[in-house]
């Protein structure tokens, strides 16, 4: 019985050891299985990783089209501003060009009419002294004292002026200057310029030319003459 029992034990031993053996191979099995699951995950992770690549999500800040438009406006305001402000500025500095050119100008005008009178000036004061020279340098010739009569020459008709006489032109021919001085010491300066039967028949007598209104009332008065140059 003792050997029996031995046997059933070693049996039940056995029959223990190859439960256990089973068990290990068991989960052996279950631990390649599992291990071979996951390895085909991973394979079929990689190929969809390969077939469907991740996309990387890209954030993009995005603008305020409000504020945006505000800023541009703001933009062309100041821009606008400094153009005209710029313009404003040339048309100024051209306004005070013009002016200056003007008033440069007016300047210029008035100191050459001031020139032109200060020549005029020095012009009329050497006439007046060379004329005032060749009047005291001049020389005269006396041809003693003459009868004077008067007449209008515009009341017969005439153009020829009040600045001559008619004269016997075989004494004075026509163009002789004549200095007449009155016995008041009033003095004349006529020219020939004219005769007549009148004065051809007295030649010393002169007929002066004058108009009615500055006539002596003598009528008929005697002067020195005497012929200039």
């Amino acid at each position: 019985m003792t050997s029996n029992h031995s046997q059933k034990v070693e049996a039940i031993a056995d029959h223990a050891n190859n439960d256990s053996d089973n068990s290990q191979i068991r989960a052996k099995s279950i631990v390649v299985s599992n291990e071979a699951k996951n390895d085909v995950k991973a394979d079929q992770a990689d190929t969809y990783s390969l077939i469907n690549p991740k996309k990387e999500n890209t954030i993009t800040v995005g603008t305020n089209d409000i504020a945006e438009a505000a800023h541009q406006i703001a933009e062309q305001k100041a821009a606008a501003a400094k153009a005209a402000e710029e313009q404003a500025a040339a048309e100024k500095a051209a306004a005070e060009k013009a002016a200056a050119e003007q008033a440069a100008a007016q300047q210029a005008a008035q100191e050459q009419a001031q020139a032109q009178a200060a020549q005029q000036a020095a012009n009329a004061s050497a006439a007046a002294a060379s004329a005032t020279t060749t009047s005291t340098t001049q020389t005269t010739t006396n041809k003693g004292t003459f009868k004077l009569s008067f007449y209008d020459p515009a009341v017969l008709g005439s153009n020829m002026g009040y600045d001559g006489v008619a004269a016997n032109l075989s004494v004075f021919p026509k163009g002789t200057r004549l200095k007449i001085t009155l016995s008041d010491g009033t003095v004349w300066y006529r020219t020939v310029n004219d005769t007549g039967s009148f004065a051809n028949g007295n030649p010393n007598q002169l007929d002066v030319a004058m108009p009615n209104s500055q006539i002596p009332s003598a009528g008929v008065m005697t002067a020195t003459v005497e012929v200039v140059g």
